[in-house]
């Protein structure tokens, strides 16, 4: 099986609790089909870089796994078919990071941060 990481962007109106179940979903599809998720990371709403189907921010969620050919159909199906899916993308990776994704670790880098 190779590694992947799979990012999606969710509508705005949607909630944070319904945006988890929507990863949570994806980890249990994956699952079913044979594939490991190692992480799964809500990056939170999100300003866009342009504006998607007239919305200028976006809920992200983050997925880490392993999968086979099988795995990425089912999964390519059902968000391709999701109302509150705008955009997703798998990409394939070498190898898979445990820490922290960039991402979240730049808001807790802005935290450490000493004030002068």
């Amino acid at each position: 099986m190779n590694k992947y990481e799979h990012v999606f962007i969710a509508r705005p109106d949607v909630s944070p609790a319904q945006v988890e179940s929507a990863i949570e979903e994806l980890k249990a599809l994956i699952e079913e089909k044979g594939g490991k998720v190692h992480k799964t990371e809500y990056w939170g709403l999100r300003t866009l870089a342009y504006r998607m189907n007239k919305n200028r921010k976006g809920h992200y969620g983050y997925l880490d796994m392993e999968a086979g050919n099988e795995v990425l159909d089912a999964l390519d199906y059902r968000q391709r078919f999701a109302d509150d899916i705008m955009r997703y993308m798998t990409c394939r990776v070498d190898e898979l990071n445990e820490e922290p994704s960039a991402v979240l670790r730049k808001g807790e880098d802005r935290k450490r941060r000493e004030r002068r």
